[in-house]
């Protein structure tokens, strides 16, 4: 085999191997995404202890999550106006069967869901503890 053609075969093989690394990481977040209700938290939660231990504030941009690892950051858009916020997990819950995140008012805010309440939406992590 020439040396042009062992170039050009590991740069074949480079280009496969990014790729699929990419196309993994794209398989990855999407499996970890999750569609479903979103509601927000009453404001008689404010300053109460979340499970990481920190103060609840309604105007950060927090949530609970029953099962994502505390500190993960997700995006949660709403699936209907395309609205979107990132948010930090800080608590665990909520704990009313169909809904998989509770957002701080102002991420409701964000979301414009402050009349209803609730939304329907889709979560996807961004970012993991390390």
């Amino acid at each position: 085999m020439g040396r042009l053609s062992r170039v050009l075969l590991t740069c074949g093989l480079a280009t496969l191997l990014v790729a699929g690394t990419a196309h993994s990481a794209e398989s990855q977040q999407a499996a970890d995404t999750e569609q479903g209700i979103a509601s927000y938290y009453s404001d008689r939660f404010q300053g109460a202890t979340t499970a990481s231990g920190e103060p609840f504030d309604q105007q950060a941009l927090t949530a609970a999550h029953p099962t994502l690892p505390l500190g993960t950051t997700v995006v949660v858009t709403r699936t209907d106006t395309g609205k979107e916020v990132e948010v930090l997990i800080n608590d665990r819950g909520p704990f009313i069967d169909g809904r998989i995140i509770d957002l701080s008012k102002r991420a409701a805010r964000k979301l414009e869901m402050l009349h209803r309440g609730i939304a329907r939406v889709e979560v996807m992590p961004v970012a993991t503890p390390n």
